[in-house]
């Protein structure tokens, strides 16, 4: 179904005072209830909203005229006598479409309003660290999904983008990959894909996807931390997400772990990225494997340490290799001793370890939780759950959708300031 998303619908940002304005934002507290909590009656809907029968029914037959939401019938009734009609949102009227873009990878989705896939993910060996042309291959399989899936770019409601590195928040530009430009990074993907765009870090993009489909949902107070071939956090804290005064909190890879270590990118030494990141396991499994050391991953590779991976060292691990859980042992060592710091500094409810590290699960759940209790206060310590994130790999593209519903339906929310 055609989008009817309009200035009726979204609201006029010119327009800030009067009845429009009100019924706008009426409008989208509706969508927004029925999005996030599923099918409701009118009398919920009345509830939720504090407004009339009268005001919300003429605004549910609107919604109803305009393809917003659809009638599912006849729901059952809590206080006996005649059901109550439940409406739905209609899951065809727009579409989100998600990018997950990282140094090594890119992954492209499209999201329906249920927040189903539809049709497959594309994604590409190709990331802001192994090519220049990322903006081209970005548009060409932008393009290639849309094709595919029999979408036209003006059903689109929206596309977030998830990116790693430094992200300036107050101004909107990357000061990690020049190869995306000078300009603030909204305008750049908007000019290159002729659709509207919201850009969020990577790892508070995965942080959201957590809190509205993920662990985080149970908890106000949460620390996400990102392992793959870098160490990010994200704070949720009283519910809200936290960025920093320009966007640039949650640099958790870069507290120096060992002062006579080696050299980071970031040009300080003995980071935590040095010693727990992705990278920094495949570089010693490489520099192991090289000199002699045996282990299944040598038949994984066949040989060939060139192509140890991450995931190649989580594979060993959980076929029971011996080195590779060492290897995820000692990182649980280093991590405990940098969670321990955050633990005693904003005693969370909840720890949430995802990235591409959360494939390994319990072999290294289990290390962090045991090095906690060398490191932390035990009364703090038994405070804080340790989870290991469920979403996986789809934490990044499904955070992309509160990003863009926040910005389209409830600005008002902590998320919509992404």
């Amino acid at each position: 179904m055609k989008s009817k998303i309009s200035n009726d619908i979204l609201g006029d940002k010119k327009i800030t005072t009067g009845v429009v304005y009100k019924k706008n934002i009426l409008r989208k507290k509706i969508i927004e209830t029925i999005y996030r909590e599923g099918s409701k009656t009118i009398a919920q809907l009345c509830d939720i909203t504090k407004n009339s029968v009268p005001t919300v029914s003429g605004l549910i037959e609107e919604l109803l005229s305009d393809g917003w939401i659809v009638n599912l019938g006849i729901g059952g009734s809590l206080k006996g006598g005649r059901k109550p009609t439940l409406y739905g949102l209609n899951s065809e009227v727009g579409y989100i479409l998600g990018v997950d873009l990282s140094r090594q990878y890119y992954r492209i989705g499209v999201f329906n309003l249920h927040n189903e896939y539809v049709g497959k993910i594309i994604e590409k060996d190709e990331g802001l660290e192994t090519t220049d042309n990322i903006l081209t291959l970005l548009d060409n399989s932008v393009n290639e999904l849309l094709e595919k899936n029999d979408l036209r770019k003006k059903q689109i409601l929206g596309i977030g983008i998830s990116i790693p590195g430094l992200l300036n928040s107050r101004n909107g530009k990357s000061h990690s990959f020049p190869q995306l430009g000078s300009k603030p990074l909204k305008e750049t993907f908007e000019n290159l894909f002729g659709c509207s765009v919201f850009v969020e870090h990577d790892t508070r993009i995965m942080a959201l996807g957590e809190q509205w489909f993920g662990h985080a949902k149970k908890y106000s107070n949460v620390l996400f931390i990102n392992i793959g071939s870098g160490i990010g956090l994200s704070m949720i804290l009283n519910g809200k997400l936290y960025r920093g005064h320009s966007g640039f909190s949650g640099e958790f890879g870069h507290i120096q772990m060992d002062p006579n270590g080696k050299l980071c990118y970031c040009g300080k030494i003995g980071c935590l990225e040095t010693i727990a990141s992705g990278t920094a396991i495949v570089k010693r499994a490489k520099k192991d494997i090289n000199n002699g050391k045996n282990s299944i991953i040598k038949k994984i590779t066949n040989n060939d340490p060139l192509k140890i991976t991450f995931k190649t060292v989580i594979d060993a691990a959980k076929m029971g290799d011996q080195y590779a859980i060492e290897l995820m042992e000692d990182t649980g060592e280093f991590l405990a001793r940098g969670i321990s710091t955050l633990i005693n500094l904003f005693n969370p409810e909840a720890i949430i370890i995802g990235g591409e590290i959360a494939e390994a699960e319990n072999l290294i759940k289990d290390p962090i939780q045991q090095k906690l209790s060398k490191y932390t206060m035990l009364l703090l310590k038994n405070d804080s759950l340790v989870l290991v994130s469920k979403l996986k790999e789809k934490a990044g593209l499904l955070g992309t959708l509160p990003v863009v519903m926040s910005h389209l339906f409830f600005p008002e929310t902590d998320s919509a300031n992404a």
